[in-house]
């Protein structure tokens, strides 16, 4: 039975545990569902599974292959190290939202189909939410619903190319896509979106800072992965993918480099990583896919170490800008250990995980003559290295000294960094153990030789020296750096006042006219139609004439008339007529 058990399923079963548990049954059991699901990945039986019918298709819940299996392995990995590194949380809020989210990236990553994909996709975007808004300030509400917009967004662009892919193929399979059109140029969009792909990037930046301290981490490994493993699911060999990760690699630097706030910093290298992969997916070859894999496995590993140094600075001192640190390494010794590791893991340096697995994909692109990625993916490499590896550790621990004396994090959140750096630091030496889950056959690629290892110290030590003679330039000011989300938070408050004004303008004006003025009209005119009638003729005939006088007679008659209830049978015969047929023409039209 194990063999075929999803293993999203002890992530949700987890979840509403919870709520049944104790304090210390809570933290027992958020440590032993990944550690559980695991074991079970290991177990599972190559296959489709979970078969189920809607919609009159058959559908399979769980399909297991090297592919998804080696997503599966860092997700629960990570997901052991962010909950003991958040062991500290007593209420159940948080750890419900992290588990049902990790639950549905495991869905997603083992969806056989595009329906179960789908289902899987937007619960993972709903839970997801919830660890934004856990923080309960304006900021963290206000970054969350912009969030779940984009993430709605994003979900009906992959809606409406599966329902037109299902249209025009009858088949609801998740393969790779080869025809292109509009279906799976819809598809490619929504995963794009939760890829972070510029212009539709500056969520992950918006919301990932906002998030809470254990909340941040979390965020970091599954959205942008999940969507990574999607890329490689049906777009694998896209040429417009390296157009997309070249982009976003050099994208990201730049806006690390500009931002202020530590947590921002690592938000946007998420983005200048995830290039990296989406560029290797454009490539398409066996080295550069199994490069990207590779990569997106360490990457989550040393990206939730940084977060978790930058969430151990933010939980005691309570401060994330640059600015506003400093000086933390005589008080954080063993944070800013971990941190640099992270941050050397990152930028790619030998004996650490990075130096085995981004390099892949950029040695898959020079074997299939792709100079112009390789040029840009080398200058971004260097860029990771100096907004990263340097500036990162520099200005938070080092640099300015703030007077900041704070301790150590409390003990679990140091063994989670210290379970994660030594990770990095494994597979930085021997690689091999990851190189033998990846699922494009065997790797032939050999990190350590002597011109490799050469060419990388040089691009590091390059970096290194431009960072500390470009140092007056990149010193931390109280900046706001302004992203593509500029356009929708703008543009958002536009289309909100154009349509205020529109739509309650024409509603004032419906009330004015429709409520106010016809019915008080009409009240009059019926009340004494006859006379209504008669004045108003009298005052067209003075008009026709140009005489007062026969309009003054003619008015004081009418005045006679109506306080006697005299009028002349003919005008009542003659308005009856009228009335009926107007109804009449009405009817038969």
């Amino acid at each position: 039975m194990i063999a075929s058990l999803h293993p999203s399923l002890l992530f949700f079963v987890g979840a509403a545990l919870l709520w049944l548990l104790p304090l210390i049954g809570r933290r027992i059991l958020i440590l032993v569902v990944p550690a559980a699901a695991f074991l079970v990945i290991t177990q599972l039986d190559s296959g489709t599974f979970g078969a189920y019918q809607m919609f009159g298709f058959d559908l399979n819940l769980l399909r297991v292959d090297r592919l998804s299996k080696a997503f599966g392995y860092v997700f629960t990995i990570n997901a052991f190290a962010c909950f003991l590194f958040a062991l500290h949380l007593k209420g159940r809020y948080e750890h419900t939202a992290a588990l049902a989210y990790i639950g549905a990236a495991l869905g997603a990553v083992f969806a056989g189909d595009l329906i179960s994909l789908y289902l899987f996709w937007e619960v993972m975007a709903i839970t997801s939410t919830f660890l934004v808004l856990a923080r309960r300030t304006e900021r963290a509400y206000g970054a969350a619903f912009r969030y779940v917009m984009v993430h709605i967004f994003g979900g009906l662009c992959l809606l409406a190319g599966i329902l037109l892919q299902v249209n025009a193929t009858g088949s609801v399979a998740f393969e790779g896509f080869s025809l292109h059109g509009m279906p799976t140029y819809l598809i490619l969009i929504g995963f794009l979106v939760n890829a972070a792909a510029p212009p539709m990037n500056a969520w992950l930046s918006d919301a990932y800072p906002e998030a809470t301290v254990t909340g941040g981490v979390i965020m970091t490994a599954y959205t942008t992965k999940t969507a990574v493993y999607t890329l490689i699911r049906g777009f694998a060999g896209w040429e417009i993918l390296m157009v997309v990760g070249c982009t976003m690699a050099i994208y990201g630097i730049i806006w690390a480099i500009l931002e202020n706030d530590m947590r921002r910093i690592l938000a946007y290298s998420i983005m200048n990583q995830v290039g990296f992969m989406i560029c290797g997916i454009g490539i398409g070859t066996a080295m550069a896919l199994n490069g990207a894999v590779a990569h997106a496995f360490a990457h989550i590993i040393y990206k939730a170490l940084l977060w978790m140094s930058a969430g151990a600075v933010l939980y005691m001192v309570g401060k994330s800008k640059c600015t506003d640190l400093g000086g933390l390494y005589k008080t954080m010794p063993l944070t800013m250990i971990f941190g640099t590791i992270g941050a050397l893991a990152i930028s790619s340096f030998p004996f650490l995980s990075g130096y085995t697995t981004k390099p892949m994909i950029i040695e898959a692109g020079v074997h299939e003559g792709f100079f112009w990625v390789w040029l840009i993916l080398e200058i971004a490499s260097a860029g990771v290295f100096l907004h990263a590896g340097i500036k990162f550790p520099y200005f938070v621990f080092f640099a300015k000294d703030n007077g900041l004396r704070p301790g150590e994090p409390p003990r679990h959140m140091l063994v989670a960094m210290a379970f994660l750096a030594f990770v990095c630091i494994f597979l930085g030496v021997y690689p091999q153990p990851l190189y033998d889950i990846l699922p494009f056959g065997a790797v032939d690629f050999h990190a350590y030789t002597f011109e490799h290892t050469l060419n990388q110290f040089q691009l590091l030590m390059f970096s290194a020296l431009a960072f500390f003679l470009l140092l007056p330039l990149l010193k931390r000011t109280e900046t706001i750096s302004i992203d593509t989300d500029w356009v929708y938070r703008k543009g958002g408050r536009l289309f909100v006042t154009a349509c205020d004004r529109f739509f309650n303008g024409l509603n004032d004006f419906g009330d004015r006219v429709f409520v106010q003025q016809l019915p008080a009209a009409l009240t009059r005119f019926f009340s004494d139609p006859a006379r209504s009638i008669q004045q108003h003729g009298a005052r067209l005939l003075a008009e026709a004439t140009g005489d007062e006088q026969p309009l003054a007679k003619r008015q004081t008659e009418i005045e006679h008339r109506t306080k006697h209830l005299a009028y002349p049978i003919g005008a009542s015969v003659f308005l009856a007529v009228v009335f009926l047929a107007v109804m009449s023409l009405l009817f038969f039209l």
